[in-house]
């Protein structure tokens, strides 16, 4: 078996998955993989398995906001006041960190790990709202461009693929039932406090999904080049096992041209 994929057009033919995968493991031709869609249908999941997969860089979009949700609320600002949202976000830093014993990138406010504090429901019944102003989104907006400046990453969000990577190479649209997607999500809830309801999930879960899809600034819409991937009946690894097929024939195409 080639250890390496210089005899390109000879192992091409045998060995085509090696190739493409060598490709890129070494920095070859690598591309923006955007992931967009409602929420609790798994985006972080999978792409969080991707970038794993491929060696790229993991990005959690909704983390950043989650983040200045936190700061905001712990700071007390009033974010109907453009001038103390304004403030507020000069004071702010975000920073992802990979951490050795998660074995994943944590996102981290003004040096403070957050990764676990900003999962609260408190958080989730903010965040749309806080994500949804203008000038909020057009701070994260230029961080991540800024992150993606030398392709080789994984992002998740709401306008990942219609606004912040317009011309990503691969763009997928995740959705799922609205009850396949409440279970999901009070299940992970229901870990961290037993005495969240089903009701509250659904309440939360809607109301995120109407403002993120009715905002003036960037509004979760699917991206007309994006493949959609309904996972409402896929298991975790069926959906992983799809979205690589995708990411292969994407780097396949790149490489050839």
């Amino acid at each position: 078996m080639p250890r390496n994929c210089g005899a390109f057009l000879f192992y091409e033919y045998f060995f085509p998955h090696i190739c493409i995968i060598n490709h890129f493991m070494k920095g070859e031709k690598k591309i923006i993989i955007t992931i967009d869609g409602w929420s609790s249908c798994g985006k972080s999941t999978l792409a969080k398995q991707l970038a794993k997969e491929l060696n790229y860089v993991y990005i959690d979009s909704g983390a950043m906001y989650r983040s200045i949700t936190l700061y905001f609320l712990r700071n007390h600002v009033d974010w109907t006041k453009p001038k103390q949202v304004d403030e507020a976000l000069q004071n702010i830093v975000l920073q992802f960190v990979y951490n050795p014993k998660s074995k994943q990138s944590e996102i981290h406010l003004n040096d403070e790990n957050v990764e676990y504090v900003i999962r609260d429901l408190v958080i989730a019944e903010k965040v749309s709202d806080v994500a949804a102003i203008k000038a909020v989104r057009a701070f994260a907006v230029e961080q991540q461009r800024e992150m993606g400046k030398h392709k080789g990453i994984v992002m998740d969000g709401r306008d990942i693929g219609t606004v912040v990577f317009p011309k990503a190479e691969l763009k997928i649209f995740m959705t799922a039932d609205e009850a396949i997607r409440v279970e999901r999500r009070f299940k992970e809830l229901f870990e961290k406090n037993p005495n969240v309801t089903l009701e509250e999930v659904r309440n939360n879960l809607e109301m995120r999904d109407y403002i993120d899809s009715h905002r003036e600034a960037s509004p979760l819409r699917k991206a007309d080049d994006a493949i959609i991937l309904d996972n409402s009946n896929l298991t975790e690894k069926q959906q992983f096992d799809l979205a690589l097929k995708w990411v292969k024939e994407k780097i396949e195409k790149r490489i050839r041209n």
